[in-house]
């Protein structure tokens, strides 16, 4: 069994910064692939970036790509998600997820953890 935690969500300014965390809890934390995803009102939920057991190969959707970046510690059983250059598209509610490979987390599809989810909300 795994268990994630989401924290670091808050109030920001369009052009500031955040850095989400994802705490997880169990022995094969670092066997599995973790992503991130967000979901604003009105939109479907979309993966926003994912990487591998390794750390080593990671993925971004185009809205985000050279804003955000995905990075995880597995000493610490720790996944996060720095967020810069934050623009009022970016509100939204950001659950992390583990799954058992790279593409499986970036589909979305056969999810085999979720965390609670924490908010993030950029002002214009």
């Amino acid at each position: 069994q795994v268990q994630l935690v989401e924290s670091g969500g808050g109030l920001v300014q369009a052009g500031g910064s955040l850095r989400l965390s994802c705490a997880g809890s169990g022995r094969t934390f670092s066997s599995y692939a973790m992503g991130w995803f967000r979901q604003a009102p009105g939109k479907e939920r979309e993966s926003v970036a994912a990487v591998d057991w390794s750390g080593g190969n990671t993925y971004y959707a185009d809205s985000v790509k050279g804003r955000f970046t995905i990075s995880r510690v597995n000493a610490k059983n720790m996944v996060y998600l720095q967020m810069n250059s934050l623009k009022p598209e970016d509100t939204a509610v950001y659950y992390c997820a583990a799954a058992t490979g790279l593409w499986t987390v970036v589909a979305g599809r056969e999810i085999d953890y979720w965390g609670q989810g924490t908010q993030v909300t950029v002002s214009s």
